[in-house]
């Protein structure tokens, strides 16, 4: 096989890529949102797109995302293929109509006439002090909605990737990226390249434990992952990549080798991602698993403005480390 050239990217820098990429492939992709044009985003990952590909294509709106979210929809089902940028995960509450009861819903109720090839891109994570309405992950919320389809990526590779996938779909695709992780840097093919949507993806082989963190909590994992080491225990992390489509045959064979199952997720743990994780592997890996499985989510509190409190609502590579030893050394 022919070498893969890659260069080091950041993961904002892999969504911008993978946007120009696409939008200079296809002229019916367009971005709509609150200060994607001149702005940039306040995280500044589209920078420079508005020079590119103009305010027809990269299109600055209203403080309204029920609004322009409605205009996404009404957009998809009518040619284009717009990306709609919610700056903040939390306003996804503002867009539940056009996504949960539109967007999900046109291609079923039009016995297959109408699409929408729309992608949604909005953001999750605690830990910026951002306070209570800034950072939430409510990722689980649309992973319940039938007819949408919901990516997490954890490094620039996987956004990069997964982001041109979900473009080229036809169906609504909301993309959640950690906030934290804007300037992650990793390894990003020169090469065009997609990553299919429903496959997840072993980040690294263990025998001891199997760890599925989603998201931010891949590089929780991966930390943990190197601390059990030190003491013995081979800890093999799995992140799913998209939460629908799910992987569950990955996920379940891991579970069957390792015989112990972990689950994180930076969302709530109540009725959420680490709920529905756990039962698959639960059901699938039932007589091969030698302890429960574990789940580790965020605390059911809203999140806290300070930082030792904010720190502790969530989970850490200690306190993974702590609960992965306690499930091994019960051999």
């Amino acid at each position: 096989m022919p070498e893969v050239i890659t260069r080091e990217l950041t993961f904002g820098e892999a969504i911008r890529e993978a946007l120009a990429e696409e939008m200079r492939r296809d002229s019916r992709v367009v971005i709509l949102g609150e200060d994607v044009a001149e702005a940039g985003t306040p995280f500044k990952v589209l920078a420079g797109l508005v020079q590119e590909f103009g305010p027809e294509r990269v299109v600055d709106t209203p403080i309204s995302e029920a609004g322009f979210t409605g205009i996404g929809v009404g957009a998809a089902m009518t040619g284009l293929r717009p990306v709609v940028d919610i700056m903040f995960g939390d306003f996804i509450t503002l867009t539940m109509d056009q996504m949960a009861n539109q967007a999900a819903k046109v291609h079923y109720m039009s016995g297959g006439m109408w699409k929408v090839p729309m992608v949604m891109r909005t953001t999750l994570g605690a830990t910026r002090r951002s306070a209570a309405q800034h950072s939430q992950s409510l990722h689980a919320w649309f992973c319940h909605v039938p007819g949408l389809k919901v990516i997490m990526p954890s490094t620039p590779y996987d956004v990069k990737g997964l982001l041109k996938a979900a473009i080229r779909d036809d169906n609504p695709v909301i993309v959640f990226e950690d906030k934290m992780m804007y300037k992650l840097k990793g390894p990003v093919p020169v090469e065009e390249y997609t990553i299919p949507i429903g496959k997840a993806d072993i980040k690294r082989a263990g025998e001891d434990i199997t760890i599925v963190a989603t998201s931010s909590m891949v590089q929780v994992a991966l930390g943990a992952a190197v601390m059990l080491e030190e003491v013995g225990i081979s800890a093999e992390v799995v992140d799913p990549r998209t939460l629908w489509p799910l992987d569950e045959h990955t996920l379940v064979e891991s579970a069957k080798k390792t015989s112990r199952a972990i689950v994180i997720d930076e969302g709530y743990a109540r009725y959420g991602t680490t709920a529905e994780l756990a039962s698959v592997i639960s059901e699938g890996a039932f007589f091969n698993l030698d302890q429960p499985v574990a789940r580790m989510g965020a605390m059911h509190v809203p999140i806290p403005f300070s930082p030792p409190l904010e720190d502790a609502t969530v989970p850490t590579e200690r306190s993974v480390f702590d609960v992965a030893r306690a499930l091994c050394s019960k051999r």
